[in-house]
């Protein structure tokens, strides 16, 4: 019997996207949980509503430290020293640029030049002090405001991941609208898990193809998925932090295919910040990290495969040979 006719799916809307939960034993009680757990982070983490421990950082800019759960605090450290890597696009201290830009949000528009100068003194990533014995958290300046939007969904995905584990499960899938972590691989499926590529600004259902992995994360970020147009002009959601506009390169999406989700949220931000040859030789130094590049001129490469393997689907994509790096 095929793997999708077995499988028990349970699906919620949270964190303003669709959430998937793949099962292959009917648990209700187990998905509930795990729904309960998303919910519970999503509360930590989120900078969209109040009362939240991001929420209570950001109010406080420029006034005093707040301290923080020790979860929260160590996810900020982690976003703090990915921001701080040379010439690195991943910047938790962004807030101030993605509320004003409000792409995939009502009102979104290309704010003036100067405002976006103004925000941009807002948004350094050294003006944010951690104190470990205390766990608090201060921005240095009133009107600062971080935004974990870029690595909470990795983060959770990761604790749904530990949390099935904790409970014996062998297979299962849990998508968090695009931030796909897998337990094991499906069983009598030795290639594992079979996660589509959506096909850059198609219809929902457009793969330009298929990614196989065995108990991996596979994380997508591209610049079809939230932005608006304007005169024919694509603003899309993945802003660079040195211009306060969204980046512009040969880039349509990267996808990351890892262990843990919070690697695959880091490093699509900054690989995407790279571009493809720089990635790809900074994948070489890195093997516990896979990407596929999409590009605009419909190349689709790959890293050296050793974690996935890539089907392409759509013919009017292709894969060079000579981008595939030696190993």
């Amino acid at each position: 019997m095929p793997t999708e006719a077995r499988v028990c799916a349970y699906s919620a809307v949270m964190m303003g996207s669709p959430i998937l939960l793949k099962l292959f034993d009917h648990d209700e009680t187990l998905a509930r949980q795990v729904f309960q757990l998303i919910k519970q982070q999503e509360n930590l983490l989120t900078v969209n509503r109040s009362p939240s421990e991001i929420m209570n950082i950001n109010q406080a800019a420029g006034q005093h430290a707040v301290v923080v759960s020790q979860p929260v605090f160590e996810l900020i450290q982690i976003a703090c020293q990915v921001s701080q890597l040379p010439d690195s696009c991943f910047n938790l201290a962004i807030g101030p640029l993605v509320k004003r830009w409000k792409i995939g949000f009502q009102g979104d528009h290309v704010p003036p030049a100067a405002e976006l100068q103004a925000r941009l003194a807002l948004t350094d990533p050294r003006d944010i002090e951690l104190d470990a014995a205390a766990r608090s958290v201060f921005l240095r300046k009133a009107g600062m405001e971080i935004d974990l939007g870029a690595i909470a969904k990795g983060y959770i995905a990761d604790c749904v991941q530990a949390f099935l584990g904790q409970q014996q499960v062998g297979s299962a899938l849990i998508n968090l609208g695009g931030n796909v972590q897998t337990v094991g691989a499906p069983p009598d499926e030795p290639e594992g898990w079979a996660i589509g590529l959506k096909t850059p600004f198609a219809g929902l259902d457009a793969l330009i193809g298929v990614i196989n992995v065995v108990n991996k994360s596979v994380v997508t970020s591209g610049v079809y998925e939230r932005y608006f147009k304007v005169d024919g002009h694509y603003y899309h959601h993945i802003l660079d932090p040195k211009t306060g506009y969204p980046l512009d390169n040969e880039l349509l999406s990267v996808t990351i295919i890892s262990d843990r989700s919070i690697d695959g949220d880091i490093y699509t931000t900054l690989l995407y910040g790279m571009g493809v040859e720089q990635g790809m030789r900074y994948l070489a130094a890195h093997p516990d990290i896979e990407a596929i590049f999409v590009t605009r001129d419909k190349q689709v490469i790959c890293s050296s495969q050793r974690q996935f393997r890539f089907t392409l689907l759509d013919d009017s994509y292709h894969q060079p040979e000579t981008m595939q790096p030696t190993h």
